[in-house]
């Protein structure tokens, strides 16, 4: 899972924008975001978001979106975890329709090269503090094996210990969809030792460790890897702007009634 996907994830974002697009469900006659490459078994949690949405139902029928209610978790997410909180602007109204093809395009790989991240957020109309910060999300969440296969086996920047490590665990062949900590120090608290990590070249993701590779982002790591206030701070206002790329709003999409189908 990368860096995108986990904040999109958090955020709602799918690739059309912060419309809650992901929480549609295939049918017969329709396949949406989840199965995606980048989601496909590793987005997850979506009864989560159901059983909320449920309940906001019985109290206010048709007035909240599925889409606000992914905004507000994922900051509520990161508060409980130890992380910062931000301001939500409210007002989201929910797609009534979803792309694979669109997901696969929008959503960064894990293989992606540093040019080719800074690219991606950049056609989002986000930075390349955005890009770091907000990849500072992989302090929490998981991995499949199948997704950092390629870097602990082809990748001459990481530890040895811990490729030693993983390939134990991920073998070239099979398990692909076994699932490692992203952090394994701290694996559900909301802290700076992914770039901590990232200086030790511990991450398990290829798309990671191009954040500190020699490259023009290696002081954006170290940074945050000594300030974990700055990287809070920078991550709220990743996240605000993340939250904020092509809502519906008006009377654009709708108030879907159950988040995994249109009304």
């Amino acid at each position: 899972m990368t860096a995108g996907r986990v904040t999109e994830a958090l955020s709602g974002r799918g690739a059309g924008g912060c419309d809650a697009s992901i929480l549609l469900d295939d049918t017969r006659n329709f396949r949406g975001e989840q199965t995606a490459a980048a989601n496909n078994r590793s987005a997850r949690g979506f009864n989560v978001i159901d059983d909320i949405k449920a309940n906001v139902e019985k109290e206010c029928p048709r007035v909240v979106s599925c889409a606000d209610i992914l905004a507000l978790a994922a900051r509520d997410s990161v508060v409980y975890l130890g992380g910062p909180s931000w301001e939500v602007g409210l007002g989201r109204r929910d797609s009534t329709t979803a792309s694979r093809s669109d997901a696969n395009n929008s959503i960064p790989a894990p293989f992606l090269s540093l040019n080719a991240l800074i690219k991606n957020f950049a056609n989002q109309g986000l930075s390349v503090t955005d890009l770091v910060a907000l990849s500072g999300a992989h302090t929490i969440g998981l991995a499949q094996c199948r997704n950092f296969r390629a870097h602990i086996y082809n990748d001459s920047n990481i530890d040895a210990s811990y490729a030693k490590f993983l390939q134990s665990r991920c073998p070239r062949i099979g398990n692909d969809n076994l699932l490692e900590p992203l952090d394994h120090q701290t694996p559900i608290h909301f802290d700076n030792l992914y770039f901590k990590n990232l200086v030790k070249k511990k991450v398990l993701l290829h798309s990671d460790q191009e954040l500190f590779n020699g490259s023009s982002t290696d002081n954006l790591v170290k940074k945050y890897a000594t300030d974990t206030a700055a990287f809070f701070n920078d991550f709220a206002k990743g996240m605000v702007k993340m939250s904020s790329i092509k809502p519906l709003t008006g009377c654009e999409g709708q108030i879907r009634v159950y988040c995994g189908k249109v009304n």
